[in-house]
């Protein structure tokens, strides 16, 4: 098991290859390794992002078979099924360090968003179940009069930092191995523009990727 700084360094190193074009060799070696997790596996770090196809969350970071425990749903919301499979992977591979990744251009902030707008607009029933976890993270910024780039950037950043505090303090079991046993949940966003990821919520100053 590694702590949460070293898996924050190794993700933080990962998306660094990922956005120069360059792939490690053990990433593209670790299919080889496909029969040794047939028996367990230990993931160092948890990875809870949204379910767009452009953010793959191994590619992103350069990571290969059995290395991230990857939880993906539209928004990157936080409901009790995620908690829980945070909590599965944190008690059962004593994994330390858990990543909740928003991203630019976010389908799920923009639906959110324009439901705020319009609420005549009807949803389907899952969808408005996604939207209305969403709202309360962007509804008071819509009102701010700024421009549309800017209020979808804060938007996303405000989403991801209401889903990471919803896992800090949303469970017992995790608010215990925060406590005790050096769990970190950090909030991160993926721009698609770059191919960088920017961890900016819940990280030590020292491991910021902008100071």
């Amino acid at each position: 098991m590694i702590n949460a700084l070293e898996a924050l360094s190794r993700l933080q190193e990962g998306n660094k290859r990922f956005a120069t074009g360059i792939r490690s060799l053990d990433t593209m070696l670790s299919q080889a390794h496909k029969p040794d997790l047939v028996a367990g596996q230990a993931p160092f770090a948890v990875i809870l992002g949204c379910s767009d196809s452009r953010v793959p969350v191994e590619i992103v970071f350069d990571q290969g078979l059995g290395d991230l425990f990857v939880i993906r749903v539209a928004g990157n919301v936080v409901a009790s099924s995620q908690i829980g499979s945070v909590e599965f992977a944190a008690e059962s591979f004593g994994t330390r360090l858990v990543v909740v990744m928003g991203h630019s251009r976010c389908g799920a902030i923009s639906a959110t968003l324009d439901a705020i707008r319009n609420p005549e607009c009807k949803n389907t029933r899952g969808l408005s179940s996604i939207v209305n976890r969403i709202r309360p993270a962007v509804e008071e910024l819509i009102h701010e009069g700024e421009d549309e780039a800017t209020l979808k950037h804060r938007a996303v950043r405000s989403n991801v930092r209401m889903a990471a505090q919803s896992l800090r303090s949303g469970s017992e079991l995790l608010e215990r191995l925060i406590l005790n046993e050096g769990l970190l949940v950090v909030g991160a966003e993926y721009s698609l523009e770059t191919g960088l990821v920017d961890f900016f919520d819940g990280v030590p100053a020292e491991m910021r990727t902008e100071k």
